[in-house]
């Protein structure tokens, strides 16, 4: 067995011999193209960017594990980081741990099959942002905009239906000063958002059916 490190993003490729798959995690807040605070945890787009390119043109990497456990973060880097994702060649596999929040759920349904662990959790919600916003129409166009762009790549890359994600986004019921909801791990596969519950080895062996 081989590993290989890298000091960005906990970055790992695993396997035997010359053919490995390569791991790579999405963690804490996905940084786009303003540096967040260093005492952040972060995932650097700019960072994974030719990470993904390099794994798709590597004839010794077999695959893609992206293993999530992320609060969100910049839309348009995660948006750009999960239309990579979802069009590449290779057999691409997606675990969440913990939480696949926000602009984490596009990055999870990207990859050609999905799995979340039982005690994960996933907050759908429609687009906002912080600081002052103009309250003009060209303003709430953008944001229509944009939920329209995430709205279309998770229904699709998965199995929900854009009446049901709009129906979680817009729920008022769930968060105590937000609307939105929150989706364990069984619930984001009912509904179609994830493929299935389980864990790292079912990830894996998924990643070695796909490559077959």
């Amino acid at each position: 067995m081989r590993e290989q490190h890298s000091s960005q993003n906990g970055v790992v490729s695993v396997g035997d011999g010359d053919s490995r798959f390569h791991c790579l995690t999405v963690i804490g807040q996905i940084e786009g193209h303003y540096a967040l605070p260093s005492d952040n945890k972060t995932t650097c787009y700019e960072h994974v960017i030719p990470r993904l390119v390099e794994v798709e043109e590597d004839p010794a990497v077999y695959g893609l594990l992206v293993v999530l456990n992320t609060v969100g973060g910049d839309i348009e880097a995660g948006l750009a980081l999960a239309e990579l994702i979802a069009g590449m060649r290779k057999p691409t596999v997606s675990l969440v741990l913990g939480g696949g929040h926000s602009i984490g759920v596009p990055l999870a349904v990207a990859a050609k099959r999905s799995f979340i662990v039982p005690s994960a959790t996933m907050t759908i919600h429609p687009v906002r942002t912080t600081g002052t916003v103009l309250g003009v129409p060209q303003a709430f166009s953008y944001f229509r905009k944009m939920q329209a762009r995430i709205t279309r790549f998770v229904t699709d890359h998965s199995r929900i239906s854009a009446e049901d994600y709009m129906a979680y986004c817009m729920a008022t019921d769930e968060l105590t000063t937000d609307v939105g909801s929150v989706l364990e791990g069984k619930d984001a596969v009912a509904c179609g958002l994830i493929d299935a519950v389980g864990s790292l080895s079912d990830a894996i062996t998924e990643l070695k059916k796909l490559r077959n």
